[in-house]
């Protein structure tokens, strides 16, 4: 018998057909194979790896193998990687094409190490080295439906008009009386350049936990033809939805909402037990360290166990022992 080929929408099959295209962000240790097929049993469209540096990646074979790990049912799927030359980007993506549907270049990440490498969101102030970046490496997938994407924030020069989104209510407030011109700039030229949608984190490079600034994003969306995905501050299904109608976004991506609760885009306001129970056979049919397996409980249970048992079950030491507790604590056949 012959195996059946696994059927799926392609990125931009999803914007053309979907009213909200939902997405994983790319999260450093945490959105690997294991937790993005989780999340692909619970309403997810669209996943990102973990940001992968380029230049390691192109050296050193156990990074690949360390850095990259899919499946057939793994799609469609964003490989972002970590980027300061083009000539590096275009090679990693010759490396990884066959195996995905698109790759990104992150032109958000606001560390410290990151940007004293040239890597993240220092590459928003260097719009012409973006655009040959993100030409060179459109030149070197000939399949027309592969996509080539940016991840960015905002630049700090700009009309802050912030969402505060709760269950029921926006609260929008004005703070700075500048333009956001730079950011849409950037926008445009990416546009120009050749990429297939943008994504942006409503912050800037310093902000953390503040309020999505709504109105950049809803400008940039105004101003381009390509999708844009708005990414920040999204804990629930409902707080995706109003991000959406706020900006007028393509889609809408996640990353801590997702960690806390991965059935986020399912409607569940916490994560089931039968979401815990399916993270536990994913992670351990993959091999998922134990680390990595017992970080993504913390999150997924944090509204679940008291600060007591968060206490004790936070200070966990060995598959065993978690596995353990899951079953006396949750009644779990495990």
């Amino acid at each position: 018998m012959e195996e059946q080929e696994h059927t799926y929408l392609r990125p931009m099959e999803l914007f053309h057909t979907r009213e909200m295209v939902t997405v994983c962000a790319p999260m450093v240790r945490y959105s690997k194979l294991a937790f993005r097929s989780l999340v692909r049993m619970y309403g997810c469209d669209l996943c990102y790896t973990p940001m992968i540096t380029s230049d390691t990646f192109l050296r050193a074979v156990q990074a690949r193998h360390s850095d990259f790990t899919t499946s057939k049912e793994d799609r469609p799927l964003i490989v972002q990687f970590a980027a300061k030359q083009g000539e590096d980007w275009a090679r990693a993506t010759e490396l990884v094409s066959q195996y995905c549907d698109g790759v990104d270049l992150n032109c958000g990440c606001p560390q410290r190490w990151a940007m004293a490498e040239g890597y993240g969101a220092c590459l928003i102030h260097k719009p012409h080295l973006v655009s040959d970046m993100v030409r060179q490496t459109r030149g070197t997938v000939s399949q027309p439906e592969f996509t080539v994407s940016v991840k960015i924030r905002i630049h700090d020069d700009l009309s802050h008009m912030y969402m505060s989104i709760t269950t029921y209510t926006v609260t929008l407030c004005c703070t700075h009386s500048h333009t956001h011109r730079r950011t849409v700039d950037f926008a445009q030229q990416m546009e120009a350049a050749g990429v297939s949608f943008i994504a942006i984190h409503g912050r800037t490079q310093k902000q953390r936990s503040e309020p999505v600034c709504t109105e950049t994003i809803a400008a940039v969306k105004a101003a381009v033809s390509i999708p844009v995905v708005a990414n920040g501050g999204v804990r629930s299904l409902e707080e995706a939805c109003v991000l959406k109608e706020v900006t007028g976004a393509d889609g809408i991506m996640t990353a801590r909402g997702i960690l806390e609760n991965p059935a986020l885009y399912a409607g569940h306001t916490h994560t089931p037990l039968e979401c815990v129970r399916e993270w536990v056979h994913l992670a351990l049919s993959t091999g998922t360290p134990f680390t990595c397996f017992h970080h993504h409980l913390i999150y997924m249970l944090e509204h679940t166990l008291t600060r007591a048992e968060r206490r004790y079950f936070n200070i966990l030491t060995s598959t065993t022992g978690v596995l353990a507790y899951l079953s006396d604590r949750f009644m779990l056949d495990l």
